[in-house]
């Protein structure tokens, strides 16, 4: 039999799935298992979506043009233009979702071997676009004590090499809901100038920012938008996951001409996503009033009651829709399939995702979980209890 290619081997598999199987075992026993794994929301996505589908009259569902719709990055120019931030529509491309943006920034601007500086915990899935990219992450690292705040910019320049193309930074971030500041990004801005780097940033949950904090993009960063290349997606703003719409965003008109070379490649982004993403650009205001509120009560209880258990620290996010919590536990992957496997309350478990999952260094986060704030108050409540019993029967093991 064929061998498979190195590649093929390096590819890490998500740590946010890896407990799946037990979850589906768990469900076959007849126990309810509440995912807060993953940031799948359960808010509902905007009715307009689904009626410009119901409405689509076309008799071919024909290729559209590989950067996008026109007419659809047009109409992003314009919400980002409400957000105060001038573009062209020819400074966006439509990509599969945000995940295909992140993939042709780094084919477009780095070589195999080059390396990119990314705070750590990070969205996991940036190590698997990497290896595809034959990119090397180099992590710096954050901590839970300071609720996972930049690191100091001189940590940032004691792993610079003549390899360091880039920073990536998630804002708000996935997975520890920290909102990095203007100074934090202008701290960044300088760094960037400094040692002529790009700046990947992955803004995503832009609209879910708390207690008064307003979103810095680094767009506004104008002493640097030849280095910037920004991700965004309709999965988390609409509730859209499923519909696989994303952009990458930048005023360098060189990194633009070249991730259309891999966007024309894979012919176009999904004629439907797209459809859907451009109607969702008409949604009334009051839809993101209500999500936004409902995001608040849910952390702020959340929060308030894991904190309650003894020996568990969760931080306060400033944004998002995650957390990472330290456990009194020292295997948080053994628990969190401990609890999956063999332990439940009244007939029902919790899945979380294992930290360590989200951070590059070997042996750090391995006694926190991310959880993702996800599910309506009740279940988060039942969740947290659920959390609580297991934690006093797992430590008498």
């Amino acid at each position: 039999m064929p061998e498979l290619s190195r590649r093929g081997f390096e590819m890490p598999a998500s740590p946010i799935r890896k407990l799946v199987p037990y979850a589906e075992e768990a469900k076959k026993r007849g126990i309810k298992v509440y995912h807060l794994n993953i940031g799948q929301p359960d808010i509902k996505t905007p009715e307009i979506a689904f009626e410009a589908l119901r409405n689509f009259t076309f008799k071919t569902a024909e290729y559209t043009h590989s950067a996008g719709i026109e007419s659809y990055r047009k109409g992003l120019a314009g919400y980002y233009k409400e957000i105060g931030i001038n573009l062209s529509f020819e400074d966006i491309l439509i990509t599969t979702g945000g995940s295909e943006a992140i993939i042709f920034a780094l084919l477009t601007t780095m070589n195999p071997g080059d390396e990119v500086i990314i705070p750590e915990p990070f969205y996991t899935n940036y190590n698997g676009f990497a290896v595809q990219a034959g990119v090397k992450i180099v992590p710096v690292t954050s901590t839970i004590e300071t609720g996972f705040a930049l690191p100091p910019i001189s940590e940032f320049e004691k792993l610079i090499t003549d390899k360091t193309k880039a920073v990536l930074v998630c804002n708000p971030n996935n997975p520890t809901g920290y909102l990095y500041s203007e100074k934090e990004l202008r701290q960044l801005s300088d760094l960037v100038l400094k040692h002529n780097l790009f700046l990947f940033a992955d803004e995503v949950y832009r609209e879910f920012c708390y207690d008064g904090n307003e979103h810095f993009s680094v767009l506004n960063l104008k002493e640097i938008e030849q280095n910037v290349v920004l991700f965004d997606s309709v999965s988390k703003r609409y509730s859209e996951c499923g519909v696989r719409i994303g952009a990458l965003i930048s005023k360098n008109k060189e990194v633009i001409s070249s991730a259309l070379k891999y966007a024309q490649a894979r012919l176009s982004p999904p004629l439907f996503g797209q459809i859907a993403g451009e109607a969702s650009l008409k949604v009334e205001k009051d839809y993101f009033l209500e999500v936004y509120n409902e995001y608040i009560e849910r952390r702020n209880l959340v929060i308030e009651e894991l904190n309650k258990i003894e020996g568990v620290f969760a931080p306060m996010p400033k944004g998002a829709f995650y957390t990472v919590l330290r456990l009194p536990v020292e295997d948080a992957e053994d628990f969190c399939i401990w609890l999956l496997k063999d332990f439940n309350y009244n007939g029902e478990t919790v899945m979380f995702a294992p930290a360590a999952g989200f951070y590059s260094s070997p042996g750090k986060g391995k006694n926190e979980v991310r959880i993702a704030y996800v599910l309506k108050k009740e279940d988060l409540v039942k969740s947290v209890k659920i959390l609580d019993e297991a934690l006093k029967v797992y430590n008498k093991k």
